[in-house]
């Protein structure tokens, strides 16, 4: 019976076995290198001639001058990131679902679905040319109503709202489609029933649509606290500079510049570490009110 079973399963485990395999490799197989957090590393000596310094590397971390400068910047980009990437989907999911014409709504949808597909090397390049303060499209515009040229990714007051409007403008499409799909999902029946009582559209909104999709809007919110501590470091590492360092560096660039430019690989996993051990506690929290609030279960 087991043998059969196996048997009739083994094309199945057969296909997932590629992408196991590389999950191993480099998700957990790299787990092992953490180790040089606790090191004075050296490429020479490698991970097991390296001498054991404990936990020197850790509060050497907490006494970087910039170390919390950075936190504070990775904390507000990636809220404002969250919060601009709920309430917008929402809101244009609303209005896409009071279109009639299917072709038209099935455009716009494409349309703007578009630039998930996008990789941040494409669409970096995109940016710095519209955003240019001699040649963008964006201060040409300005221009004609009298606004000085605007360096909006050399500004410090300016960069981080770039890339969370950056951001938004990427990855609004995929959630927009997310929530369509819950919309879809309700009874035309309450909205029948919500017309013979005299409801307007705006109350119908109000009233059965958006308590319709709470479920879907409290699970994506909840799930997003989980990337609190991710701001974006392909998006970020493509568009900044170190002009901008004092708005725009994150925990993520922090450690690129730590361990691949200036070769400090014992720090930049210490702050790997730390990073990753607080991630793994605000999504074993996220995920526990997806339970508690949406009925969310992993399995």
């Amino acid at each position: 019976m087991l043998k059969s079973k196996l048997l009739r399963q083994l094309p199945l485990h057969l296909m997932i076995a590629p992408s196991f395999i590389l999950v191993l490799i480099f998700s957990y197989g790299p787990i092992g290198g953490l180790v040089i957090a606790f090191q004075k590393f050296s490429i020479v000596k490698g991970m097991i001639g390296s001498p054991f310094v404990g936990w020197d590397n850790f509060d050497y971390m907490f006494k970087l001058p910039d170390i919390w400068q950075v936190v504070r910047n990775t904390l507000l980009i990636a809220i404002m990131k969250i919060v601009a990437g709920l309430i917008v989907p929402i809101f244009i999911a609303l209005l896409l679902n009071e279109l009639r014409k299917q072709v038209f709504k099935r455009v716009i949808q494409t349309v703007i679905y578009l630039p998930h597909f996008l990789s941040w090397i494409i669409l970096g390049g995109v940016l710095i040319d519209i955003l240019s303060p001699t040649s963008g499209i964006v201060n040409q515009f300005l221009g004609v109503f009298g606004i000085e040229p605007i360096f909006f990714l050399g500004n410090v007051h300016w960069f981080p709202g770039v890339v969370v409007i950056s951001d938004v403008w990427k990855e609004f499409g995929f959630n927009t489609i997310v929530y369509l799909a819950a919309l879809a999902g309700i009874n035309p029946a309450l909205y029948e029933a919500a017309v013979i009582d005299g409801a307007n559209r705006w109350k119908q909104t109000l009233y059965i649509t958006l308590p319709g999709i709470l479920p879907v809007i409290v699970l994506l919110a909840t799930l997003s606290l989980g990337n609190v501590l991710n701001a974006g470091f392909d998006q970020i590492f493509n568009l900044y500079s170190p002009v901008v360092y004092e708005s725009g560096d994150i925990i993520d660039t922090l450690v690129y510049r730590l361990g691949l430019e200036q070769a400090q690989y014992s720090l930049a996993t210490a702050v790997g570490l730390i990073k990753s051990f607080v991630s793994i506690i605000l999504i074993s929290g996220s995920y526990y009110l997806a339970y508690r609030f949406a009925n969310y279960r992993i399995f």
